[in-house]
């Protein structure tokens, strides 16, 4: 993920969070908003309950490698907050539901709007 696209300032977590209902998933709970940059931006959350820093730190990298492989509209930001329940899951089913929830809010290149987000 190049670092352009990356999402870390505390003060846009918090203001994401508190000011926007997520979109709840099997594993994840996902912030999204419209904003008027050229660019997508994806932020990573794994909270300690999931696990210790190496096991945290693995689950975010394989999120990233599933965002690197596909191409995104512009002009959003949003935050993936894994729950403590993806620490038994494989690879593939991490890779399944995040790209389930992803195709519902229909942020992939190429993809008509049909379900329009704040």
């Amino acid at each position: 993920m190049k670092k352009k696209n990356i999402l870390k300032e505390n003060h846009d977590f918090n203001r994401m969070i508190e000011s926007i209902r997520p979109l709840r998933y099997k594993y994840y709970n996902i912030y999204i908003e419209r904003n008027t940059n050229d660019l997508y931006k994806f932020g990573i959350s794994v909270g300690k309950k999931v696990g210790n820093a190496v096991k945290r730190n693995k689950i975010k990298r394989q999120i990233k490698d599933i965002l690197d492989k596909k191409d995104y509209q512009n002009s959003f930001n949003c935050i993936i907050m894994v729950k403590k329940e993806i620490v038994d899951k494989t690879y593939q089913e991490m890779k399944q539901d995040l790209e389930k929830a992803l195709k519902k809010i229909n942020i992939y290149k190429g993809e008509e709007n049909e379900k329009e987000f704040h």
